[in-house]
């Protein structure tokens, strides 16, 4: 891995940011009566574009909005320009991680073919209205009154399974925002993330744009890297990350299989499983090491895999580390959506090894009980150096629904992982690391739990997680036979 490339300043990738920020700053105060410095931020963002298919559009958009005069039209202009643009710094921080891992390059996005169908067009303009009322009002402007519009689109959406990914995304941001009402008092605005959330979802509102990638049948075999865990307190996500071989010989892909499932907010760590496992046996396969044979698997155009059971079998034995290092450095990514280009989305699988670790260990940290390290935390961080640049692993990420701990990659030699953009530099995010216990080299995995653990810590959180469902279970049955 050419790390060394990590650190080297990318071409236009400040200036990309700053005109996004600079248009971000604007939907604070809002578009309804801009003031001279919001005309500034709309200036910056028809600056960057200038040279673009997109250019007279919005040009013509800023001015109009700069004058308070902006229509649906010119809001749909400005939010195309500010996708474009972190659409074009993804790109640039992906072609960096190509030169960085030498792997295959992505073959470009081809759209699919246009069904024609254009499905409940008022809904799509009552949420559009919707949320061109938000940028005319500004994030500081939101009341419950103004936020509570949504609530009447979103019921109208979700029994129409072609707009319940717009419905979903609508009322997660509704009730992000309800939950900070009224904006005035506001002492901290999230403001990247509310205009990431404000331009997709206003995108995903023009014909044809919510339509969901090509589906392809792939039949082969799939080698595990590991398990990516996103919680949230009503709902988990497991995303596994592995390498596709074709069974027609064709080229590596990489590829996700995600489950997701609801879940109580008692039920946390090891628990999670619990709530997982039942839903796919691609995490029972990643706990015991093993490859998986699908046929007929459907394949997004993207690399997701929407994982059906009954076309799966384990295959056999697959150590990660050795695909890792085998598989790995063949596989081809899949090109990404126009939409779906941003930076927070870059997630490559990478093998680093022969590195130093930089950062202190906590005092007391490590300390076993049971077997287990009881700590999770590492005073400062963990910085590895990999020939003489410095990575910084982001342990924020690392679950606590495994054995993986930030003192485990501490004391490693070899991480597996994926490397992430955050906040103008690159992370690493462990999957899993290679370790020396006793003279011998010990592998240590995020989901090493997924399909269940004869671990002391794992048994005792999995047995806490039981009781609580099994609680909850009849107490639900309670009130349904009421």
């Amino acid at each position: 891995m050419r790390a060394d490339l990590l650190l080297d300043a990318v071409e236009g990738l400040d200036e990309a940011l700053a005109a996004v920020d600079g248009f971000d700053a604007v939907l604070v105060g809002g578009l309804l009566r801009p003031r001279p410095a919001q005309a500034g931020g709309l200036s910056g963002l028809a600056d960057a574009v200038a040279g673009t298919p997109l250019a007279s559009r919005v040009a013509e958009a800023a001015e109009k909005a700069s004058s308070g005069g902006g229509d649906e039209g010119h809001f749909v202009a400005l939010a195309a320009a500010r996708t474009a643009l972190l659409g074009s710094v993804h790109d640039a921080l992906v072609a960096r991680v190509d030169e960085v891992t030498g792997r295959p390059v992505a073959d470009p996005w081809a759209a699919g073919p246009d069904s024609g169908e254009e499905r409940a067009g008022n809904l799509l303009v009552a949420a559009r209205g919707w949320l061109c009322d938000l940028a005319r009002t500004g994030w500081q402007g939101i009341d419950h009154e103004l936020v509570g519009g949504a609530a009447p689109v979103v019921s109208a959406m979700l029994p129409d399974p072609a707009l319940r990914r717009l419905a979903t995304l609508l009322d997660g941001f509704a009730a992000e925002l309800a939950a900070c009402c009224p904006g005035a008092s506001l002492e901290r605005v999230p403001v990247r993330r509310w205009a990431d959330l404000w331009a997709r979802a206003l995108l995903l509102t023009l014909p044809g744009a919510a339509s969901g990638p090509a589906v392809s049948e792939v039949s082969g075999r799939l080698l595990p890297l590991g398990v990516d865990v996103q919680e949230h307190a009503t709902a988990v996500q497991a995303q596994v990350h592995a390498v596709f071989e074709p069974a027609d010989g064709g080229v590596s892909r990489l590829v996700r299989a995600s489950v997701s499932a609801p879940k109580p907010d008692t039920v946390v760590g090891a628990g999670l499983w619990q709530v997982l496992r039942p839903h796919m046996s691609l995490l029972a396969a990643v706990g015991e090491g093993r490859a998986v044979d699908i046929d007929a698997m459907p394949l997004t155009a993207e690399g997701d895999l929407l994982w059906d059971d009954s076309r799966a079998r384990a295959g056999e034995p697959a150590d990660v580390f050795t695909t890792a290092r085998v598989a790995l450095p063949a596989a081809a990514a899949f090109a990404v959506s126009p939409l779906d280009r941003h930076p927070v989305r870059i997630a490559v699988p990478v093998l680093v090894g022969g590195y130093g670790v930089e950062g202190d260990v906590a005092e007391g940290y490590g300390a076993e009980r049971d077997g287990v390290e009881d700590a999770r935390d590492v005073a400062g961080g963990v910085v590895l150096d990999v020939a003489g640049r410095r990575l910084r692993v982001d342990t924020d990420r690392v679950p606590a629904a495994g054995p993986l701990t930030p003192q485990a990659v501490a004391s490693s030699g070899a991480c597996l992982g994926l490397l992430r953009w955050d906040a103008g530099e690159f992370l690493l995010q462990p999957l899993a690391v290679e370790r020396t216990v006793r003279k011998k080299p010990v592998a240590v995995h995020a989901g090493a739990w997924a399909g269940g653990t004869s671990d002391k810590a794992g048994a005792r959180a999995e047995k806490a997680a039981t009781d609580a469902v099994v609680v909850l279970r009849e107490r639900a049955g309670k009130l349904l036979r009421k």
